[in-house]
């Protein structure tokens, strides 16, 4: 097969990011225009806002992609987009861009689910080999899937309320902590002391996680603590609710491994840079013989390059969208009949 060139486009939440990938394993050239600081003020993502500075910065973003390198729209052949999961106003922004370029060039638009680009971010470091099972992680999501093949999900576990993201955020916002609240409790978990009582949430049989309960249980202790006027030991909370987490996450996805009969992981999402969460599973597999993969920091959190890389292998098993693809909010990917090659 001759060299595929995708330009792709994310714009699921609040990042504005679009690529150039080749083959779907090399980053020719990659921009991501950031909304942290525009939502720090809040404490969170606001959609509407989101919404409108995607708009704003959207045509920028391609302009500075195309100075980055000698590539031109020309050398383009397929469009690849996120069209869902995520904020119904960002994820349209984009979807729109990327229909009017497919329409004007005449290149094929490839649909690419948002858990699916973060499965094959890992591609851009290392070939993905099947069987595998994949944890994504994430401020949206807390999945774990078992792949036979390229495209091929099977979701096995899913976050029953919070994803594990969501959860780091709102107990660094009871903790005090400033927006986005995940790194900064991963920082201080490492010098704190894991001496809080916590518990270890859905700790069943099942795959499935739910990280509500958890969240709960730090809420109520620092309003325990403040009541009795004692001093909130964050670094100790930050390291007791962390090893909660890695451990439920490791425990899970380890029986897993054990119980599909796998030798590789892949773990994705924006929760896949925590270094507890990387350490933890590097132990695990060096001890159990299984072949790890985490993605470069940078294709961690959202960005397009990853993408590009998914987009590629959508491209290679025909999954091809018409000019009436949309933009959903809450989407199903692993029984979705946008899958269905055409």
């Amino acid at each position: 097969m001759e060299d595929v060139i995708c330009l792709a486009i994310e714009t699921s939440c609040d990042e504005t990011s679009m690529s150039l990938v080749k083959n779907g394993v090399e980053d020719l050239a990659t921009v991501v225009f950031s909304q942290i600081d525009i939502h720090k003020a809040f404490g969170g993502v606001v959609p509407e806002i989101a919404s409108r500075s995607h708009i704003e910065s959207i045509t920028y973003v391609l302009d500075e992609l195309f100075r980055k390198t000698a590539v031109t729209l020309d050398d383009v052949d397929i469009i690849g987009v996120t069209y869902g999961p995520g904020l119904i106003g960002s994820l349209l922004i984009g979807v729109q861009v990327a229909k009017t370029i497919s329409l004007i060039t005449n290149k094929p638009l490839i649909p690419v689910h948002h858990i699916a680009g973060h499965i094959y971010a890992n591609n851009l470091e290392n070939r993905l080999k099947f069987p595998l099972i994949a944890l994504v992680v994430s401020g949206g999501h807390t999945d774990l899937i078992y792949m036979k093949k390229d495209y091929s999900f099977e979701r096995i576990g899913s976050t029953l309320d919070d994803a594990v993201g969501e959860a780091y955020d709102k107990v660094a916002k009871v903790l005090g902590l400033s927006y986005p609240g995940g790194p900064k409790i991963d920082d201080l978990s490492i010098k704190g002391e894991d001496t809080y009582n916590l518990p270890y949430p859905l700790d069943d049989d099942s795959y499935n996680f739910s990280f509500s309960g958890l969240k709960s249980a730090v809420l109520n202790t620092v309003n325990k603590e403040k009541q009795k006027h004692h001093e909130i030991r964050v670094a100790d909370m930050c390291c007791s609710f962390q090893n909660r987490v890695v451990e439920i996450l490791t425990k899970k996805t380890m029986r897993a491994i054990s119980e599909y009969k796998v030798k590789n992981l892949i773990v994705a999402g924006g929760v896949s840079a925590n270094n507890g969460l990387r350490h933890k599973f590097s132990i695990l597999c060096k001890e159990n013989k299984i072949k790890l993969s985490i993605p470069k920091t940078k294709y961690c959190t959202d960005n397009a390059t990853m993408i590009g890389a998914a987009a590629y292998y959508a491209y290679k098993n025909n999954i091809i969208a018409d000019l009436s693809l949309n933009a959903k909010a809450v989407d199903n990917l692993y029984n979705d009949e946008i899958l269905q090659p055409k």
